[in-house]
């Protein structure tokens, strides 16, 4: 199969970016368009034009009917087309078949395997008998258990097509290496499967900062800082302590808060400083008292934290107005 790419329209484009893409196979040629404008839904051939051009209406529409039999939606099959187009010049029975059984036999749901598919269509281009097979052996070898593993899948389904030996291994390894229990590296794992894979270099880093900042390897919180330093990048982190210490926090204050509830650093600037506001502006709270129950910071401020406030503010002014009235007899 040769495959020919040509690009059409500009990335710059805010409202409608178009790819080309042409393949020729033997004596069909194929034009499969991407459009990433709002579209109707696929539901023949002829509809499915408007992103693929065949000389014949046979294999989209074969395409179409396999996965309706299979339970997905108009609109999963419209997704699976608009993000991987390749996908319509494969042999629905011989290739892609045997991937859904495999997954079916393991445990996954009709249902849910149309969302996870959809949302993930790449593993349908990922090798059965090289990579899905010996990632889901590996999980469930690790979870000892198909519904850990189906779980940790759902989470994030690119760690069926990630190389275990070279992306999750080495990684594994050097938590083993500082003390952390295998029953903690799988919690981190199952929890967060995308904590693992990571740049070697950079997750020594982040295992040796959380060291520095005295948080016992033995301890979950550990593979739980972890998680936290590896959602981000080193500016992102610095922006984090920034804002903390807007708010009066010393260092010293933010490493103790992050050890207490690591947590705290995966808040977003914009909801720190809203939740700080309101406690510190509107409550007339302390900033360092917020620094000591850091684990507030991940509440709804909407739904937990102002109604729990406001009525422990009321509760406060009637004990006063009790208290006041009970002096005066």
């Amino acid at each position: 199969m040769k495959l020919v790419f040509s690009m059409g329209g500009k990335q710059s484009q805010p409202l409608k970016v178009t790819n080309f893409f042409r393949i020729t196979h033997q004596s069909l040629n194929y034009q499969v368009t991407l459009d990433s404008s709002p579209q109707p839904e696929i539901k023949s051939a002829s509809s499915a034009s408007k992103y693929v051009h065949f000389e014949s209406p046979e294999k989209p529409d074969s395409f179409i009917a396999f996965f309706e039999k299979q339970g997905f939606s108009k609109t999963q099959i419209t997704n699976l087309i608009k993000r991987q187009p390749i996908l319509l010049v494969y042999d629905t029975e011989k290739t892609l078949l045997p991937k859904l059984e495999f997954l079916y036999s393991v445990g996954f749901s009709r249902p849910d395997l149309a969302k996870l598919l959809t949302n993930y269509p790449t593993l349908l281009r990922a090798s059965l008998e090289k990579q899905i097979i010996p990632s889901f052996n590996f999980l469930r070898n690790l979870f000892q258990s198909n519904d850990k593993t189906i779980k940790a899948t759902k989470r994030f389904t690119g760690i069926l097509v990630y190389n275990c030996e070279s992306h999750l291994f080495p990684n594994m390894n050097i938590l083993r290496g500082n003390g952390v229990l295998e029953s903690n590296i799988v919690t981190m794992f199952h929890r967060q499967p995308r904590s693992l894979i990571c740049d070697l270099a950079r997750f020594k880093e982040i295992v040796e900062e959380i060291k520095r900042m005295g948080i016992d390897s033995s301890r979950l919180k550990f593979v739980e800082a972890a998680i936290a330093l590896r959602s981000m990048s080193k500016s992102t982190l610095e922006k984090k302590f920034d804002v903390y210490r807007r708010w009066g926090w010393s260092d010293q204050e933010i490493f103790e808060a992050f050890q207490k509830y690591p947590s705290c650093m995966k808040v977003s600037e914009v909801k720190i400083m809203a939740i700080m506001d309101f406690l510190v502006n509107k409550m007339g709270f302390n900033s360092t008292l917020v620094a000591k129950q850091s684990s507030i910071l991940s509440r709804s401020l909407e739904k937990r934290i102002v109604p729990r406030a406001l009525f422990v503010q009321e509760l406060s002014q009637v004990f006063n107005y009790y208290n006041s009235a009970g002096s005066h007899h």
